[in-house]
């Protein structure tokens, strides 16, 4: 329970330390050093051997590599707009969308009309409403809906998480270009640099290894129950972090959101 905890903190206090670095680096510049990050410790860690693979594994590498970066610039755009806590429920509807799509049970078909009656609303018209901001975090929905679907073929054609090192450095690949404009464009600072780096070993390398630690000791079910909760922590560390408050409305439709992903994990056998 300390671990799964850890790694969720680890993972939106990496997040919002990143965001801190928006000014100087903007989401792009701050996605790309998390990326080069995340690859050196896959890599370390997995060590894959990329000469070994086949065309048939490495066509879903490559996909999850260039989602792997989509979904991470989308949610980081989606913070700069819409804060923290707003930007990772919406994203959270990916991998809820996923898990209640497969099943036929009434509550689950309940679960997904408490999930809808969230999002409509987090998205309500007024005249504050970033709609851009939040079609960013609908999109990085998408993109972890697509990642997990990556993963688990990824999973059966590469051993152990060789697959998931050799799509984090070709996402790092394509973002190396991207990490060179921005340097060109924007001279970075020992400070922004510093964040950036951090958001990528504490929103990537701590939450990496620790889940690869938990599900060796809980059930996936426990783990995907407890997962629910990173809405709730990203909200509490954008308050106190980048001082990102949220009203009422806001909270009760993060409350709905994890409630629905609770009540289908919890009820399951």
């Amino acid at each position: 329970m300390a671990a799964m905890a850890g790694s969720g903190l680890s993972n939106q206090t990496g997040a919002a330390v990143g965001a801190l670095a928006f000014p100087v680096l903007g989401p792009l510049g701050v996605v790309a050093v998390r990326q080069y990050v995340a690859a050196l410790v896959l890599l370390a860690v997995a060590r894959p051997r990329l000469r070994g693979f086949t065309w048939r594994q490495w066509w879903p590498v490559l996909l999850l590599g260039g989602v792997f970066g989509t979904m991470n610039l989308s949610l980081y755009s989606a913070v700069d707009r819409i804060g923290l806590g707003l930007a990772v429920t919406l994203e959270f509807l990916g991998p809820l969308t996923i898990a209640l799509a497969a099943s036929r049970r009434r509550l689950d078909a309940g679960c997904a009309l408490l999930a809808g009656a969230g999002v409509v609303v987090l998205m309500r018209p007024r005249p504050s409403a970033d709609y851009t901001g939040m079609a960013l975090g609908l999109a990085a929905a998408c993109c972890w809906a697509s990642y997990i679907v990556l993963n688990r073929v990824v999973g059966r054609r590469i051993p152990g998480a060789q697959g998931a090192a050799a799509a984090s450095a070709v996402s790092a690949l394509a973002f190396l270009p991207v990490g060179v404009a921005v340097a060109l464009g924007r001279p970075p600072t020992a400070g922004a640099v510093l964040c950036a780096v951090a958001a990528g070993v504490l929103s990537s390398a701590v939450p990496y290894l620790t889940d690869l630690l938990t599900l060796r000791r809980v059930p996936a079910q426990t783990f995907g129950l407890f997962m629910s909760v990173n809405p709730v922590l990203a909200a509490v560390v954008g308050r106190v972090v980048l001082d990102q408050g949220l009203g009422a409305v806001e909270w009760a439709g993060i409350g709905a959101v994890v409630t629905a992903n609770a009540l289908s994990l919890a009820t399951r056998r």
